[in-house]
């Protein structure tokens, strides 16, 4: 018996140590920078809708600045921020970036596009 309590104290490190090796090696898919704290200030209402495109601007800069890939649903917040102010044409890119980034999107996108082109 003390012999299954020694060996089940060192298989717990040793996956412990395993696992923590396996998270080092795979970084983010994305870069979150500055996106959830935009849209909890869209949400909130706090900030105008300029503030908000500014801040997710900067936050894509910094973001492709470190070679990373802006999260899904980066470049749809900024497309309705876009519109939002009348920017239509801008919206439209963002829309096509979204869709470009994940095609998964394009239902949506193209929901979003149409209802941007109607008066």
């Amino acid at each position: 018996m003390r012999h299954i309590g020694a060996m089940r104290g060192l298989c717990l490190p040793a996956a412990a140590m395993l696992l923590a090796g396996c998270a080092a090696n795979n970084p983010p898919l994305y870069q979150w920078t500055g996106y959830q704290p935009a849209v909890y200030d869209y949400l909130k209402g706090e900030k105008s809708p300029q503030e908000q495109i500014d801040s997710l601007e900067k936050a894509l800069q910094e973001i492709r600045a470190k070679g990373n890939m802006p999260p899904p649903g980066f470049h749809a917040q900024l497309g309705m921020l876009y519109a939002s102010v009348g920017n239509d044409t801008q919206a439209m890119q963002e829309f096509t970036a979204e869709k470009q980034l994940f095609p998964e999107s394009s239902t949506y996108m193209d929901f979003l596009t149409k209802k941007s082109k109607q008066p």
